[in-house]
């Protein structure tokens, strides 16, 4: 340490570099721990390839857009679909093909919430997460994905 420091110069120092760590969102840090923590490199993303939010009503015959929300995310190599639909403050969901697993859901804070997939492909998640999430599915077929961050 240099002669020219004082303690209290490098508490000062000390005080000041802890100060600009603290200005770091507090949601930043829970999402980068959250995404870490379910890293993994066999893990597919499954693309979303529909929500019902973004479809063009113009071309619906009903006057009012109906009152579920659905999403579809496929995964190409996995040849495999999971679809979502929001119902009663639950996520009701299939995989198809059909086969049975297990999903995870996750959010941001890192809250884990895990469904069995039965054989014919259906879960439920209830209730239904408020917070941004990412679906984990694994099943016994060896199909490993996890969708990208979903906000409802």
């Amino acid at each position: 340490m240099s002669e020219n420091w004082s303690e209290e110069v490098l508490l000062a120092q000390i005080a000041e570099a802890l100060e600009a760590a603290d200005a770091i969102p507090h949601d930043f840090v829970e999402a980068g721990k959250a995404t870490f923590a379910w890293r993994t490199i066999d893990s597919e993303l499954a693309e979303l390839a529909f929500d019902s939010d973004l479809q063009d009503h113009q071309d619906l015959i009903r006057s009012e857009p109906a009152p579920l929300r659905a999403l579809t995310f496929t995964a190409p190599r996995a040849a495999v679909t999971i679809e979502i639909e929001v119902v009663d403050g639950a996520l009701l969901g299939q995989l198809v093909p059909e086969q049975a697993g297990e999903i995870h859901i996750v959010t941001r804070t890192g809250h884990d919430t895990s469904a069995v997939i039965d054989e014919v492909g259906y879960f439920l998640i209830s209730p239904m997460p408020v917070a941004p999430f990412r679906i984990h599915c694994q099943t016994a077929s060896g199909v490993n994905m996890s969708t990208n961050w979903i906000t409802l």
